[in-house]
């Protein structure tokens, strides 16, 4: 028989084998004739894949769903997931997947642009689309051939914040500052409260760790000794772990937190998770601050900078930002160079003045 019943479901399964595979899927009904129905389309359907060539259309939503359950083991799976729902919306106009052509992305491309969106945001933006579209396409499903915009990443001067920014950005995210519109600070609603202090605690960590967003989101209580003052950093980006120390200031967060935590996360969304990454407070945050093409990863390379400018050389840089190879670390190379000059030019003014 073709369709059947299961222990504990109310529907029929279809199951059959053709050209030596299994076929078996819920029919999500109650009705046997209507199943039966659906057993015959299925197979009239693999028929026309594998014989005549014809490839079943797969709706949009679908389709991303699909490829963003398939990364959901990844650390970046929320942020993936994000995407695939913006595309979803953004083409719920359209039925199907194949329907998304080179000149759509383009289209969608340039809506992302227009928001404002970062040339890297929008890579990753559409890497989704690129994905979900290659996965339905491994998958056996109509899709059409789409060549994607290339988006071209700046190589230029790395941005990084001096202990002047620092200290007006810091001013801008403190917890209790008078802001317009907002009660007094003793007069917040609590969640608002915990989240003004979330994004000035998370930035400390983040300048004086040099570690990447992610990593410290995801961060548990299981990876920090107070005592000792380490921090297990896991790097699921480069599947590494680095024993960081915290300084001062760090050290000051964790333990102000550790005294409040409920949870394994140290930092976390309203509902205990681990918290997701969220650009627009951090934007925000550095638009005040006068502060502008910045972000998280600015934090990044302020902490690397400051220990290439102290003494640091690049190799020790490589295992405190925890890089899998020393070509990323080496963007910072012409720091190490300036800091090598300024010492060659401080041998030679010595000796010239033990010549005397």
């Amino acid at each position: 028989m073709a369709v059947n019943k299961r222990t504990g479901s109310p529907f029929w399964y279809i199951q059959f084998q053709y050209n030596g595979q299994n076929y078996i899927k819920s029919s999500k009904t109650t009705d046997k004739k209507l199943a039966l129905k659906q057993e015959v389309q299925w197979r009239s359907q693999l028929i026309e894949q594998q014989q005549l060539g014809y490839k079943q259309a797969l709706s949009i939503k679908e389709a991303f769903q699909l490829y963003a359950n398939s990364k959901n083991e990844l650390i970046s799976y929320r942020n993936i997931n994000l995407w695939c729902q913006r595309a979803i919306n953004h083409w719920r106009d359209k039925n199907f997947i194949h329907e998304v052509t080179s000149a759509e992305v383009e289209r969608y491309r340039n809506k992302l642009s227009t928001a404002s969106y970062s040339n890297q945001t929008i890579k990753h933006a559409l890497n989704q689309v690129s994905g979900a579209i290659q996965y339905a396409k491994r998958m056996g499903y109509q899709v059409s051939e789409v060549q994607m915009p290339t988006i071209r990443l700046s190589k230029g001067r790395l941005t990084y914040l001096t202990a002047e920014d620092e200290q007006r950005l810091l001013a801008e995210l403190e917890p209790t500052r008078s802001v317009k519109g907002l009660a007094p600070y003793d007069q917040r609603l609590p969640e608002l409260q915990r989240e003004m202090h979330d994004i000035y605690d998370f930035v400390i960590v983040l300048l004086d760790t040099g570690a990447r967003h992610t990593e410290i989101s995801s961060m548990r209580w299981d990876a920090i000794n107070l005592d000792d003052g380490t921090i297990k950093l896991w790097r699921p980006k480069v599947q590494n772990q680095s024993v960081l120390f915290m300084s001062h200031r760090v050290h000051a967060v964790l333990t102000r937190r550790k005294q409040a935590a409920s949870g394994p996360f140290i930092f976390t969304n309203s509902k205990g998770d681990a918290r997701q990454y969220l650009a627009a407070p951090f934007r925000k945050a550095f638009d005040r601050a006068g502060l502008p093409n910045c972000s998280a990863h600015t934090l990044r390379h302020t902490h690397a900078t400051r220990l290439i400018q102290n003494g640091l050389n690049l190799y020790e840089v490589k295992e405190i930002l925890g890089h899998a190879d020393i070509k990323t670390t080496m963007r910072y190379a012409h720091l190490e160079q300036a800091k090598v000059s300024q010492k060659a030019v401080d041998v030679i003014n010595q000796l010239q003045l033990s010549q005397k």
